[in-house]
Formats: structure tokens, C-alpha cells, sequence
């Protein structure tokens, strides 16, 4: 018997897509060393701690236009433990609403195209910078991976299929 699908589907692919920033997301920020909090590719570049900070305004950012009420907050970076706690919180949060029957103040294809798309950018600088600094995040065949739509904590399945 078929899942009876309950939600549009654009908002379930919406929260399948910040199930996916959580699972990439925590990969990124897992096991990363001390000093990585400060690491610069160059003079111009954010700091892993402003990226992670970044990614966590624009997950409240998101949530505000979900309930149309459009802010922003430009947030100073915290400690690697804070900013970890912050993003997964805002993921929490900006799924919560998702998931409820509330109705959305902003379309799905914006939500998609302004911060989640803007989000997953950034984890992937995150995955960059630990390369650059000499602590990679192991690569993997995330089609195998296991993301679900509410499996948005710090605590993901384990990998499926990782290589080097």
C-alpha cells in the first residue's frame, strides 16, 4: 500500500532538503579540530566559526519568511560547540514549522532558492576549509545515504557508503 502523502509535496521535498543540510551539515561539523574554529584560506575569507554563524541566520531567516514575516540578524560567530548547537537548532525549529499545517508566507521555490540553497553552499565551504586545513570530511555517496524528513538533530545515521 502506497504512503498517503499528507503535506504538498514541495514542502516535504522542502523539509527532505533540511534533513539533508542536517545530515551533510553534521558531517561537516563532526570531529573538526580546535584551532579549525579560526582557520583562514586566505585574508578575505570567512572564518569556519562566521560561516557556521552565517548558516544558522539564514536558517532563521528562512523560518521568518515561512511565516511571513521576513528578518534578518547578522550574528557574531561562537564557540565550534555553540555554533554546532545554534545550527541544529534552527534546523529543528525551521522543520517544526514545516512539518505543521500552517500555511507558508513564502513560496517553496523561494524558501529553496534564497537560504536552503544558500545553506548547503556553505556546508560544502565548511568541507573545503577542513580539507585545506588538513582535517577532511570523508567523502560519501550520499544517494545511499540514510535522510529522512525530521531526522534534523546533531545525531545522524551512520554513513553508508564513505570513500577517500
Amino acid at each position: 500500500m502506497p504512503h498517503k502523502q499528507t503535506q504538498p509535496a514541495a514542502r516535504v521535498l522542502l523539509r527532505h532538503t533540511v534533513a539533508t543540510l542536517a545530515y551533510r551539515g553534521g558531517k561537516a561539523l563532526r570531529g573538526a579540530p580546535e584551532n579549525f574554529v579560526e582557520f583562514r584560506a586566505g585574508d578575505t575569507t570567512r572564518t569556519p566559526a562566521q560561516i557556521v554563524a552565517h548558516i544558522a541566520d539564514l536558517l532563521d531567516w528562512a523560518l521568518s519568511l515561512a511565516k511571513g514575516k521576513q528578518k534578518w540578524h547578522n550574528s557574531e560567530p561562537v564557540s565550534w560547540e555553540a555554533g554546532s548547537k545554534r545550527f541544529f537548532a534552527a534546523l529543528k525549529a525551521f522543520d517544526f514549522y514545516l512539518a505543521s499545517s500552517k500555511p507558508l508566507g513564502c513560496s517553496t521555490e523561494k524558501l529553496f532558492q534564497g537560504p536552503l540553497a544558500d545553506a548547503l553552499t556553505h556546508i560544502g565551504q565548511i568541507s573545503m576549509l577542513r580539507r585545506l586545513a588538513g582535517a577532511p570530511v570523508r567523502g560519501e555517496n550520499y544517494v545511499q545515504a540514510v535522510i529522512a524528513a525530521g531526522a534534523v538533530g546533531s545525531r545522524q545515521a551512520a554513513p553508508k557508503f564513505e570513500f577517500d
